[in-house]
């Protein structure tokens, strides 16, 4: 089983990589672009001998705990596996 964190900025948060992108994109001949929120997501590999409650809850407290930053992010997580 596979846990894919995405962790991105609180829409309140100001993103200058995100407007950098947004720039260059405009200056690439993609005017239509009016914004653009960048991110990370982490692949988290759980083991065979996890129960899927246990790799929910683990992935749970690792996202809100370790990866994300409450104050500021935002975080979201699925199962791909």
């Amino acid at each position: 089983m596979t846990a894919r964190v995405f962790v991105s900025l609180k829409p309140t948060v100001l993103d200058p990589q995100g407007q950098t992108i947004r720039k260059a994109l405009n200056a690439h001949g993609h005017p239509e672009i009016a914004d653009v929120r960048q991110g990370k997501y982490f692949d988290i590999a759980i083991a065979d001998a996890a129960t899927a409650d246990q790799a929910r809850y683990a992935v749970e407290i690792i996202a809100r705990d370790i990866l994300a930053n409450p104050v500021i992010e935002n975080y979201r997580i699925e199962f791909v596996d």
